[in-house]
Order: C-alpha cells, then sequence, then structure tokens
C-alpha cells in the first residue's frame, strides 16, 4: 500500500489516497485516531463511475463517519475512472441503455454479463485493500461494508470473515445466482430501498431481502427514486453501525 497524497480537511479528518498494486483508493480518519486508540473501519461502496466522479458523495459519507469514530476507505472497481476498460464490460453496459431506453425487459444475460465478472475481480480486490488497510497501526476492527453495487455487497458478506456488519443499498440489478448466495449471508443487515427506484425491480428487491439469511435484518423502504434518499435514512444507517461496530 503506497500513499500518494495526504491532506487534512478542514473538519480535521485526515484523508489519504493510496495505490494497491495498480488499485487506487482513499482512507479517511478521524482527527482523533491514533495506534493506542484505533478505529473502527467501514468500507466504502460505490456504483462503478469513477472514484473522481464519485468524490463529492463519498467524502461526505466518509465525513459523516468520522465524526461517529469511524475510519471509512474506498477503492476504484475494475473497468473504472483511469483503471483499463472491459470490452465486454462496455458492451453490457450498451446493451443495457439500450434495453431501457427501448423500454424491453432487462434479461439475465445482460444483468450477468454486467455484474458477475465485476463482482469475481472486486472482491478480491476488496479483500486486498482490507488487508493492507487492518495493518495500519490506527485502523483496527470491527469492520463494516456500506453502499454500492448489492452483488458485490453480498460475496464480501459471505467470503469475508472479518465483515461484521453491512449497510446495502437495494439499487441495482442482481443476477440470479446471488439469490443462493444471499441465502448464506449471516452478519446483521441494514438495508435500504426506494421505493420508486425506476431502475431497480421492486419485488426482486423485496425477493432479495427475502432471501438473506441473516437473523438480524432490516430493510427501510422510502418513497422516491434512485437518487432520493432521505438524510434521516442515512442517519439510520449510521446509528445501525454505531450499535454493530461500536
Amino acid at each position: 500500500m503506497h500513499v500518494t497524497s495526504e491532506q487534512r480537511l478542514d473538519d480535521g479528518v485526515l484523508e489519504r489516497e493510496f495505490t494497491l498494486g495498480e488499485i487506487p483508493g482513499i482512507l479517511w480518519a478521524p482527527a482523533s485516531v491514533s495506534a493506542s486508540s484505533p478505529a473502527p473501519l467501514i468500507l466504502l461502496g460505490h456504483p462503478p463511475l469513477g472514484l473522481r466522479k464519485m468524490y463529492p458523495r463519498l467524502v461526505a459519507r466518509a465525513r459523516h463517519s468520522a465524526a461517529d469514530g469511524f475510519a471509512t476507505a474506498t477503492i476504484e472497481l475494475p473497468g473504472s475512472g483511469d483503471r483499463p476498460r472491459w470490452p465486454a464490460a462496455e458492451q453490457a453496459r450498451a446493451d443495457l441503455r439500450r434495453a431501457m431506453e427501448a423500454g424491453e425487459p432487462v434479461g439475465d444475460e445482460i444483468v450477468d454479463a454486467l455484474i458477475l465478472p465485476l463482482v469475481e475481480k472486486a472482491v478480491p480486490e476488496w479483500q486486498a485493500a482490507l488487508d493492507a488497510l487492518l495493518s495500519l497501526p490506527e485502523i483496527g476492527g470491527p469492520v463494516g461494508y456500506s453502499g454500492g453495487v448489492i452483488s458485490l455487497g453480498i460475496r464480501l458478506a459471505v467470503v469475508e470473515p472479518r465483515i461484521s456488519a453491512a449497510v446495502l443499498f437495494a439499487g441495482s440489478f442482481v443476477p440470479r445466482a446471488m439469490f443462493e448466495e444471499a441465502r448464506q449471508v449471516t452478519i446483521p443487515l441494514h438495508v435500504l430501498l426506494q421505493w420508486d427506484d425506476e431502475g431497480n425491480d421492486r419485488q426482486a428487491a423485496l425477493d432479495l431481502f427475502d432471501a438473506f439469511g441473516s437473523k438480524e435484518k432490516s430493510l427501510h423502504a422510502n418513497m422516491g427514486g434512485h437518487t432520493g434518499v432521505p438524510q434521516f435514512a442515512g442517519d439510520a444507517a449510521a446509528q445501525f453501525f454505531t450499535r454493530q461496530l461500536k
């Protein structure tokens, strides 16, 4: 893990950009964090739009979490930002746009081509990032995962024992194969659902929630579209992490 830049934000949060091999990432830590008082960690998921584009939303989430005593970190997803493009993924995105613009159903083949390769490559990268982050003396467990591509969160919850709780956003397409993996999830879950999300099949989201094997899981549904998550919903997610990780 190589730190490429470091700055102190106006609220005291320490922001460090880093690379892990070819993978860029960002780590935020509260002002009070130290080796003698390490902070629990939340991994910040995001859609595959690139860290530069997502930065305003990510840093806002990071600062909110830092106020609650959490360090947060994120990495660039495969095929996003300045990372090499995947021709197959680009084709799947084009097929998705074409189907949605034509008002046609988005078929399983498109969803699988778009999501499954991303999950297969991104999850080991997140695990490698977690190895590096937890080696820092000022970062400690437990670890949470928040937001981003829900299928990626599902896979991480199944295969990564260091993740103790997750906030998932039911706002992306989910391959049918992921429903079986959802039944293997056992950590506490806080799931957000925008009831009128134009890009998300509401019934599929409800079916996915039902499939989760966690004994402790809650679904928080709010009226509005994909980007209309109300502030109180974010506050409830923050309270969930405070209960589970502290």
